[in-house]
């Protein structure tokens, strides 16, 4: 007598999800080579939503910085401000619906209902994105807010994925919530720094007040590398709280970009505004296996 083969398909909506899903863990690891190397070092239980919180972010940047402006080249009629508006309506369709025809923004539904990501912190992510196609130059209080939407943030929707179903005090969770605001301000700072001629050459952009390619010296850049340093330092302050995993992850995202900001302030100002900045992947692998030993950053 045969044996019956009793192990479930998916099927429905369910293989939709496991299909939207598998669409959004491509974006993270054909986009970014640092942050897709931390989250692997995620529980898998947590490591889809944080898959799927990128992929959401990073379609967003492409439509404001990359292959929405490449494709209006080619067909005038594409318009980034209408796709970008688009993009968010469906975004929040998602996250109210639990259903998406766009398998990115279904994916991020699924997870922002699941572990409690709320429209309150997703409207200033497009607030931001959209001050990439109207503002060029930011003096402190539009860059104050464009770092808050565009990485802090971000930052809170993952927070939401690693602590969902812990409970902290109400202490604990300000610090979680400074942890994370003050992460993902760093690694935006790092990268407005290692891109500052990138982003004023190719696409006219001048991110940090009164800075620019042109007054760009060694007392500025030392300004900037003390900062990112003291968002790195808050940072740090609340992974004693973080869950196993969680911990082990912005450890090693600490330790990548930590590495980084050195590598910036030991480049002279008149290099750093001619080549751009980054970690070997070596280097890279050396830090993530810190990590996984529990060294502190």
């Amino acid at each position: 007598m045969e044996s019956q083969d009793t192990t479930k398909v998916p099927t429905g909506l369910h293989l939709y999800n496991l299909a939207a899903h598998q669409a959004s863990r491509e974006v993270i690891y054909s986009y970014s080579t640092s942050f897709g190397l931390a989250t692997r070092l995620l529980d898998s239980s947590i490591r889809h939503h944080v898959e799927n919180i990128y992929a959401m972010v990073r379609v967003a940047d492409e439509i404001v910085d990359g292959s929405a402006a490449e494709a209006a080249l080619r067909e005038p009629s594409i318009n980034p401000s209408v796709e970008l508006d688009s993009f968010e309506a469906e975004t929040y369709r998602a996250m109210e619906l639990g259903y998406s025809t766009n398998l990115v923004c279904h994916a991020f539904g699924q997870s922002a209902r699941e572990v409690g990501i709320g429209k309150d912190i997703v409207e200033p992510f497009f607030y931001s994105m959209r001050q990439d196609l109207t503002e060029s130059e930011h003096d402190q209080a539009s860059f104050d807010r464009y770092v808050y939407g565009s990485a802090e943030v971000v930052g809170l929707m993952c927070l939401a994925a690693f602590v969902h179903g812990s409970k902290f005090s109400t202490e604990e969770k300000v610090t979680l919530v400074k942890g994370a605001r003050a992460l993902g301000a760093a690694f935006q700072k790092v990268n407005f720094l290692r891109d500052l001629a990138a982003d004023f050459k190719r696409l006219g952009r001048s991110y940090f007040p009164d800075v620019n390619v042109n007054n760009f010296d060694e007392q500025t850049k030392a300004r900037l590398v003390a900062d990112i340093e003291q968002d790195l330092k808050t940072s740090a302050a609340s992974l004693p709280l973080l869950p196993g995993s969680a911990k082990r992850a912005v450890t090693a995202a600490q330790l990548l970009f930590g590495e980084l900001n050195q590598k910036i302030s030991k480049t002279p100002a008149e290099e750093l505004i001619n080549q751009r900045i980054s970690v070997g992947t070596l280097s890279k692998l050396w830090l993530l296996a810190k990590a996984l030993l529990g060294v502190k950053p």
